[in-house]
């Protein structure tokens, strides 16, 4: 009887034992998942966190000395060797002093041109119309670019066509403009047109073509239609494209007149650049020739400088492709 109740009792506990363990068990599994779904929920914020970190642009401000090292001493040390070279190549008497004069009869046409109150006229007339050559492209290009990127049929037509006259030399379009207006400013303004119309129609086309397709679904969504597309959607997405376009028109524009202006002369056309230099290469002067490919390439130099390099920076610094503020 007593070995019953101890076998009894035994199996009791046992089965108390088996009870207690059983509700051990569950307490040790949920911590468990509770821990498992904490540390679940720590990587995910860490991922978020991390992809956020990738995302954020870290503006940071450059110094004026690093601005100085990185971006004015370069061009002024390769300013200095080519001028060292030049001088070496004067002394070394490698060829006949008027073909090669020395750098200091350089300087002295251009000391010569503004004491005679002359210089600030003759890069003004190029400039001028240079750049209101150029505006008058950008406001044709632009509605051309955005017409052939979204006209399946007009870019069939004029896609081919605009490919073909951005090849063109714009040198090839003095004589019949002159044929055509005579020797005026508006053949002047047309031999520009014609070299940078192209350039730039093509660059919004190529940035257009880049624009994922969903931003015009999402646009489309939200009631964005035609003109109010292109406003608010494709030239802002296009932008980066665009902007080189607007980089390859000035360009463009600028070779253009230099074009124009060596070869077309007339009193009613003033004195600009490229007239300057073909005077000096009539004078066989070779300091005045290099003088005036020296200003035409510091002109060009200082356009994209002081315009078209700002307008980059922004629309790339707005897209987080800038790690540092300029």
């Amino acid at each position: 009887m007593a070995r019953v109740k101890t076998t009894r009792g035994t199996a009791v506990d046992e089965a108390d034992g088996g009870s207690g363990g059983g509700q051990s068990m569950e307490k040790s599994v949920a911590k468990s998942t509770a821990k498992t779904s904490t540390g679940n929920a720590q990587d995910l914020a860490g991922l978020e966190a991390g992809l956020d970190a990738l995302d954020a642009v870290q503006i940071k401000r450059v110094s004026p000395v690093e601005v100085l090292v990185q971006k004015v001493l370069p061009p002024i040390v390769a300013v200095a060797v080519v001028l060292a070279l030049w001088k070496v190549l004067v002394v070394a008497k490698v060829t006949d002093d008027y073909k090669l004069p020395d750098p200091g009869l350089v300087w002295d046409a251009l000391r010569r041109l503004w004491l005679q109150g002359e210089l600030f006229d003759i890069v003004w007339t190029s400039v001028s119309r240079g750049l209101f050559g150029f505006l008058i492209a950008l406001v044709i290009a632009t509605p051309l670019g955005l017409i052939v990127a979204r006209v399946k049929f007009i870019r069939a037509a004029l896609g081919p066509i605009l490919s073909g006259l951005q090849s063109l030399p714009s040198v090839a379009w003095v004589p019949p403009a002159v044929i055509w207006l005579g020797l005026n400013d508006q053949m002047m303004y047309t031999v520009i047109l014609l070299g940078a119309v192209p350039s730039i129609a093509n660059g919004l086309v190529a940035g257009i073509d880049q624009v994922p397709p969903l931003f015009l679904r999402a646009g489309r969504t939200l009631g964005a239609r035609g003109l109010v597309s292109a406003r608010h959607i494709l030239l802002p997405a296009a932008l980066p494209g665009y902007v080189a376009g607007l980089k390859q028109g000035w360009a463009f524009s600028w070779r253009s007149l230099m074009a124009a202006e060596i070869i077309a002369k007339s009193p009613d056309l003033g004195l600009g650049l490229g007239q300057y230099l073909e005077n000096q290469r009539n004078n066989s002067d070779m300091a005045g020739v290099l003088l005036g490919i020296l200003m035409i390439l510091l002109v060009g130099i200082a356009i994209e400088l002081l315009i078209f390099a700002p307008i980059e920076r922004r629309v790339l610094r707005s897209r987080g492709l800038l790690a540092s503020a300029r």
